[in-house]
């Protein structure tokens, strides 16, 4: 789309409605037209501001490395998508997909591919090792097993059997290089090494090997699950500073926390996930700073939506006193009085977040949660054990944690990163709003969906009586953290299935796809060893009450086993993204979840008596059941179709 600095543009017709089905499947793609529509009438408004002119015809500095390469973009690269969801578990991430929604890559991204490309070809064969060794002998039989382990290189019998000779690009000898004597094997250059990568695709001739697969996706999830600890370490902190309190405390502040997690946090993470594809667009389309103004839009409203949040939450005591004891209804409901101040900040940094991804600054969220985090702990044991504020304490360390999280970003924006997206604060931002918020709405149904699937066990488990809230605290703060490792390698799988299967290169991302359900295993029998290892050991991190401890040493070895299914479902539903199918995923997560796993729930913990670990077992059928049907679904996918589909994207983008 070109800029509106020359000529007015005309405003975009009305928009069609849409069905909820249509829009709740078109929400999964970045290329949907909801936010071409947000991107077009931002442009026809920007092109009534004089400043916003300016900023739109900029949008494309001098120097900048969206278009200073005139060599074909590469097809390889892609940030390692995915945001850290700070409380419990969205099943499935409607974050970014990788294949559609990357802004344009800058200029060290691009040179990433072009290594990335490089090294591929490498190992294949087809163009010449990067250091010249002179021949060897033979290798001992240890050498030649790290060798066959470790090494990324394609066996050169298996491209024998399967492949023909590699197509070869000839670079022609410079005017200044001899013609006569010996000559040192050039390295393609950038120009070459497209028609090269090019050639050798088409005559199917990259393959990659399991350790390849195994070291990119290393690398790709090590920072991710970092991140996702640190984020999610902001709310357990809280919850080992108040369990030593007491057992109706511990069941308190679980209650509380389910409570913020429906009622707020839910609704503001599934309405930000549109930003994951409209920041996206603005930022592809050359006009940075309308990166910005996506981010203001989303926040006044945000700031809206957080008006009658605060109603109930500050009249929450009467509502929760109907569903359990009045006492800890009480302490839960004076939690989320304090915890209100915080939801602004929250507000903010969430829509935060996705401005600096958009520029693919994924690492910002990390260097700011390196500093919340440890701060979080300090303020928790300040305000709780060292000026004996109690159970009030953790609220205050929260919100006040919370409303820093924004700063810290903002700071890091202006000092070092990220201001070139931020056009200053528009009119346009108060305008515009309708296909923003039908863009948003079925990711907050969606996520919303699947966190109440899990935290309406609490509520459930609140009946049982008080000491089975606290277990069922202690249960919910394990199984959420053990699951920040297996979610961000999901998202790590997917990310390279999407680099992969955009290249064409379907069987490398079968290959790849492969090497990630590994993992997903290998993550989830270490979760299962851990857990039913720590039985007696892990309920003492959190409380000392003899019946909260034995409860939880019950019902752990259920969540053991949860922890192999858990790690596979997450799998799973990275591989959707990967292949650009994750509205099947929200759709079998929604059936399962409610017409499976809930039912069991509720018939084994209440009408069998079973208790918590009747509840447990429940959501362990129901993943394994959704990890099973997603796995069939990817079997039968047509991996070459999802290829051409990447293609067509990425030419109409």
């Amino acid at each position: 789309m070109s800029s509106p600095s020359g000529s007015r543009a005309i405003p975009p017709k009305k928009p069609v409605e849409h069905d909820f089905a249509a829009s709740l499947a078109a929400s999964f793609r970045a290329s949907s037209p909801l936010a071409q529509e947000v991107l077009a009438r931002d442009l026809a408004e920007c092109s009534d501001e004089e400043d916003d002119v300016d900023g739109a015809g900029a949008g494309l500095e001098e120097g900048d490395s969206d278009c200073d390469d005139e060599t074909p973009g590469p097809t390889l690269y892609r940030r390692p998508s995915g945001i850290a969801f700070g409380t419990t578990r969205p099943a499935l991430s409607l974050g970014p997909g990788g294949l559609t929604d990357e802004p344009r890559l800058t200029r060290a991204e691009r040179e990433q591919s072009r290594d990335a490309e490089r090294s591929l070809l490498r190992d294949n064969h087809i163009i010449p090792p990067k250091h010249q060794h002179p021949p060897q002998q033979r290798q001992g039989p240890l050498a030649s097993l790290y060798k066959r382990v470790f090494s990324t290189k394609v066996p050169r019998r298996v491209m024998d059997d399967e492949m023909p000779p590699p197509p070869q690009i000839v670079i022609r000898p410079s005017e200044t290089e001899p013609l006569l004597g010996d000559r040192v094997q050039r390295v393609p250059t950038h120009e070459h090494l497209n028609h090269q990568w090019e050639a050798a695709v088409r005559a199917g001739q990259i393959k990659t090997t399991w350790q390849r697969e195994a070291k990119t996706i290393a690398v790709y999830s090590r920072s991710l699950i970092v991140t996702f600890l640190l984020q999610y370490s902001l709310n357990v902190t809280s919850i080992f500073a108040v369990s030593r309190l007491g057992t109706r405390e511990l069941g308190a502040v679980s209650l509380a926390a389910m409570t913020a997690n429906i009622t707020c946090y839910a609704p503001i993470q599934g309405l930000v996930t549109s930003l994951d594809t409209l920041c996206a667009q603005a930022y592809g389309s050359g006009h940075k700073t309308l990166v910005g103004l996506q981010l203001q839009r989303m926040t006044y409203f945000l700031f809206l939506l957080l008006v009658p949040i605060a109603v109930v939450w500050l009249n929450a005591e009467p509502i929760l006193a109907s569903m359990i004891e009045p006492e800890s209804a009480k302490l839960a409901a004076s939690y989320l009085r304090i915890i209100v101040l915080g939801t602004p900040g929250y507000a903010a940094f969430e829509g935060g977040k996705r401005f600096v991804q958009a520029q693919g600054l994924f690492h910002v969220t990390t260097y700011v949660l390196l500093v919340a985090a440890p701060l979080n702990v300090l303020l928790n044991w300040l305000f709780v054990w060292h000026f004996g504020w109690g159970f009030t304490g953790a609220p205050v360390a929260v919100a006040m944690t919370q409303s820093l999280l924004p700063v810290l970003l903002f700071l890091y924006v202006w000092r070092v990163d990220g201001s070139q997206a931020w056009g200053g604060f528009r009119r346009a931002a108060l305008k515009n709003w309708g296909p923003m918020i039908r863009l948003a709405l079925p990711g907050m149904i969606m996520v919303l969906a699947e966190w109440f699937a899990f935290e309406v066990l609490t509520l459930a488990s609140g009946r049982l009586g008080v000491s089975f809230l606290a277990a069922q605290s202690v249960l919910v703060t394990v199984t959420a953290t053990t699951f920040q490792i297996p979610f961000p390698l999901s998202i790590a799988g997917s990310t390279r299935m999407a680099n992969l299967i955009g290249a064409n290169l379907v069987d490398a991302a079968k290959t790849s796809a492969r090497v990630t359900i590994v993992g997903g295993v290998l993550v989830g029998m270490f979760n299962l060893t851990l857990l039913a290892s720590l039985r007696y050991k892990i309920p003492l991190l959190f409380s000392h009450d003899p019946e909260v401890i034995e409860l939880v040493a019950q019902t752990l070895p259920v969540c053991a086993i949860m922890q192999l299914f858990d790690g596979m479902a997450a799998v799973s539903h990275g591989l959707l993204r990967g292949v650009g199918r994750q509205e099947f995923g929200g759709y079998a997560n929604l059936v399962t979840y409610y017409l499976v796993a809930l039912p069991i729930s509720f018939g084994l913990g209440f009408g069998l008596d079973w208790k918590l670990t009747g509840l447990w077992i429940g959501v362990t059928v129901g993943l394994c059941l959704v990890s099973l049907v997603e796995y069939w679904f990817i079997w039968q996918s047509d991996w070459h179709q999802a290829a051409k589909d990447a293609e067509h994207r990425n030419a109409s983008g």
